[in-house]
């Protein structure tokens, strides 16, 4: 008998099961987030989601909308999966969900994150998105190292619609 493909679902941050997302962070990232990081989370809404596969939480993303430079765009705060279901479709879900939010929105300029200059996994996987490195954040991390970031970045416009 074949075994059932595996399926991943997103569902909602709630304050039900908020715990299962410091549990995974916990787990997933270098960096320890505070009670007021959990507490936003639970506001955003479509900007915050758990990966289920086969039922099971197994990944997570976390968004906020950033208005700096006159721009409004997504800044992905933590998007992160369970080593043992990496390249099972998890972190593609978890993007794409965030791709088409963004493009029915139809008015974000880009999305963008920080990523640890020596976590070539995932910038590969950005990369794979359409992300670009655009900067270099020297000490942006506390506590681990190295202590550098990229930001990646995906622009959403056409390149002449920044044209004046």
């Amino acid at each position: 008998m074949p075994v059932p493909k595996a399926r991943v679902e997103l569902g909602d941050i709630t304050p039900h099961n908020i715990k299962q997302l410091k549990v995974l962070n916990q787990v997933v990232f270098p960096v320890s987030y505070n009670e007021k990081f959990y507490k936003d989370v639970l506001e955003v809404g479509e900007l915050a989601k758990l990966a289920y596969f086969n039922d099971i939480v197994v990944g997570a993303v976390c968004c906020r909308i950033d208005n700096s430079d006159g721009l409004k765009k997504l800044y992905i705060m933590t998007l992160g999966c369970l080593g043992p279901y990496r390249r099972c479709g998890v972190g593609r879900t978890l993007l794409d969900h965030l791709l088409k939010l963004t493009k029915d929105d139809g008015n974000y300029d880009a999305i963008f994150l920080h990523v640890q200059i020596s976590n070539d996994e995932a910038i590969a996987f950005y990369e794979k998105f359409g992300f670009k490195i655009r900067d270099t954040k020297k000490d942006y991390y506390k506590r681990i190292e190295p202590a550098d970031a990229y930001v990646l970045e995906k622009n959403l416009r056409k390149q002449d619609e920044f044209m004046v």
